[in-house]
């Protein structure tokens, strides 16, 4: 049987998008542009990386993936980096480890903790320890560590946000998940079909906590991202809810 062939002007667009590399700023500091350095923790399928300070959990399962990143803790901010996305590049000016031209986007994840001993991640450096696998795609392994150009760029999501309840019957913890566009969250309100608005606090990582009983109520969330923008989510979880359940809703932050 013939095999069909694309038109000649798409294998043109293919060959040019591969051949199309990163160029990574000459300056770094300059138009979004800041110096930090890199390392790389787990193995080669980040299975290493599951869990961590923001809270994801299984990051297959929760939608990030395999590159990913652990933040030095001025960089991390208390957890409210948690989902932010980043470009980094190495820079091959500075090292012989670096894949010219190469850059990875990765999502925050986890924290880098310092050891008060002068390590990659003590304060203030802006250190990103990298799921291997995107460490991979701009360094080779044997560099351990390089010097890197890094800035924040939005986050692409597939769906809507995703709330996952936890919690017991005298609170409720609520880890919000799968964030486009900034990608972290600033703040967060929550409406239970019996009850008036109420603003959440920040337990820890992307784990946000009401000390009110809701069980047995639909909820509606006001969510606002880092950068100022706000989505709200009427009844996106059913009055039937149960402790470990997820509800995503039907809208997302814009880029």
């Amino acid at each position: 049987m013939e095999m069909l062939r694309p038109p000649s002007f798409l294998l043109f667009l293919v060959v040019a998008a591969a051949s199309r590399r990163f160029v990574p700023p000459a300056v770094a500091d300059d138009g979004g542009w800041s110096k930090g350095t890199a390392t790389f923790y787990g193995n080669g399928d980040a299975s290493g990386t599951m869990g961590g300070a923001c809270g994801y959990g299984n990051l297959y399962w929760s939608g990030y993936g395999t590159d990913t990143t652990a933040l030095s803790s001025p960089l991390f901010d208390d957890g409210a980096s948690c989902g932010q996305c980043y470009v980094v590049t190495c820079d091959d000016g500075a090292s012989q480890w670096c894949l010219k031209g190469k850059s990875v986007t990765v999502t925050a994840t986890n924290l880098c903790p310092p050891n008060s001993d002068g390590g990659w991640c003590d304060p203030p450096r802006r250190h990103f320890d990298m799921a291997q696998p995107a460490w991979l795609q701009i360094a080779q392994y044997k560099g351990g560590i390089v010097p890197v150009l890094y800035q924040r760029t939005p986050c692409v999501k597939q769906g809507g946000v995703r709330f996952t309840m936890t919690g017991s019957s005298y609170f409720v913890l609520v880890l919000i998940t799968n964030v486009a566009g900034s990608g972290s969250v600033k703040a967060v309100w929550v409406k239970g079909s019996n009850t008036d608005r109420m603003p959440m606090s920040r337990n820890w990582g992307a784990n946000w906590q009401t000390l009110s009983s809701l069980v047995g109520q639909a909820l509606t969330f006001g969510v606002t991202s880092t950068d100022g923008k706000t989505v709200v989510v009427p009844g996106v979880v059913p009055a039937w809810w149960k402790f470990g359940q997820s509800f995503t809703s039907s809208v997302q932050f814009s880029n």
